[in-house]
């Protein structure tokens, strides 16, 4: 059983950083795509990042130049790099393992507010 934990989440002022961390368990964790998504509210999940096993990346173009996803296969662990982050950008973020089917995290909140 996949169980993934994310932490890094918090309030930030418009313009700031944060970066977000997901843990899994199992020994698998390398061959497998990992995302991350949010949902905001009275809005549906939306994907703002993916990385493969070999480390190529995809973003949401509303991230675009701004997040940064990367992946540690030695500690199970993938990571979200989020910079000037914008109002929009509050949400619920949530991890993701994509095999036969998708694992997802509790999620963790970030918020962006003056």
């Amino acid at each position: 059983q996949v169980q993934l934990v994310e932490s890094g989440g918090g309030l930030v002022q418009p313009g700031g950083s944060l970066r977000l961390s997901c843990a899994a368990s199992g020994s698998i964790f390398s061959i497998y795509v990992m995302g991350w998504y949010r949902q905001a509210p009275g809005k549906q999940r939306e994907l703002v990042a993916h990385i493969t096993s070999g480390g190529s990346t995809a973003y949401a173009d509303s991230v675009k130049g701004r997040f940064t996803i990367s992946r540690d296969n030695a500690k199970n662990t993938v990571y979200l790099q989020m910079n000037t982050l914008k109002p929009e950008d509050t949400a619920v973020y949530y991890c993701a393992l994509v095999a036969a089917t998708t694992y997802w995290g509790q999620g963790t909140q970030v918020t962006v507010s003056s």
